[in-house]
């Protein structure tokens, strides 16, 4: 099998529209590129479940605030594809910026709700106007039946099915478990930019969530608390620098008190120049029971 390249609008949409008169289900995996295993299992848990997995592979520059990275984000589509295909993956759609957003474009997707005033929202204006826009964008050109995203951008993938709810859109949105690597790293295409140093510096993001999960674990359900546990740990790390330490009902992103519902405690924290993100959601044994 070799993976089918797709750089245009036209090319993507005649190949989902023959996809779908084929009677295929259709999964799609969007990302940034930079693949790491991460977006690895979302090709698998896309490739279980539907007949073509379509991934695209687009660095978005309307989710990508002033000073932000956006030119220096790792581009390597070469290396890629080979990942794609080696899973199995059926079509890539890699187009321009000037193919998304042509001369004169000025229609943008923006969900205004509470899930986009705090974390990443509240600290990136107009990010998630940009990962909304796209995202509905490239769900309308594949046709997508299932739209696979991971949990460790868990504020997006509420945003997500926040937009698909509103707008009425035929598509599931699956959220995939973090991939971590083996020191407990959340995987991220941002982590080439840390030196050794500090990438042994970042491994404090995970190791505060374990700390948070154990005592939510050993019965600890007011929110301050594991908020302080987290903040407690991270501050033993010198190169560490908090951006946030929160935590809300998920997926609608609502204050809490104490954990009585599915929950997210998520941090975003600068490791140097590199800001990373990471989490952890508590579902209290009662609802754990519930659900099964």
């Amino acid at each position: 099998m070799s993976l089918k390249v797709m750089t245009t609008v036209a090319e993507v949409q005649a190949y989902s529209k023959e996809m779908k008169a084929a009677g295929k289900r259709i999964g799609l995996c969007p990302t940034m590129g930079a693949l790491h295993e991460g977006h690895m299992t979302l090709c698998r848990a896309a490739r279980a479940s539907c007949d073509v997995v379509i991934a695209s592979v687009f660095v978005n520059p309307v989710q990508f605030g002033p000073n932000e990275d956006y030119e220096k984000y790792p581009r390597q589509f070469a290396a890629d594809c080979e990942k794609l295909e080696a899973e199995g993956v059926d079509a890539v759609f890699h187009p321009a910026p000037e193919e998304m957003y042509p001369e004169g474009y000025g229609t943008y997707v923006n969900v205004e709700s509470d899930i986009t005033k705090v974390l990443c929202g509240a600290r990136r204006p107009g990010h998630f106007r940009g990962v909304a826009t796209v995202v509905t964008k490239l769900m309308n050109l594949t046709r997508a039946d299932r739209a696979f995203f991971g949990q460790k951008d868990a504020q997006q993938v509420a945003v997500v099915r926040r937009f698909v709810a509103d707008l009425n859109l035929p598509v599931e949105v699956v959220m995939v478990p973090i991939c971590r690597e083996e020191s407990g790293l959340a995987r991220s295409s941002r982590n080439v930019y840390l030196s050794p140093a500090e990438r042994e510096a970042a491994l404090v993001l995970s190791r505060s969530l374990r700390k948070a999960k154990a005592a939510f674990d050993g019965g600890e359900r007011s929110a301050e608390r594991l908020k302080e546990i987290t903040r407690a740990e991270l501050a033993t790390e010198p190169l560490a620098r908090v951006d946030y330490v929160d935590l809300y009902t998920f997926p609608a992103l609502q204050p809490v008190a104490e954990v009585t519902e599915t929950s997210l405690l998520a941090i975003a924290v600068y490791i140097g120049k590199t800001r990373l993100i990471d989490n952890v959601i508590f579902t209290p044994s009662a609802e754990k029971g519930a659900a099964k």
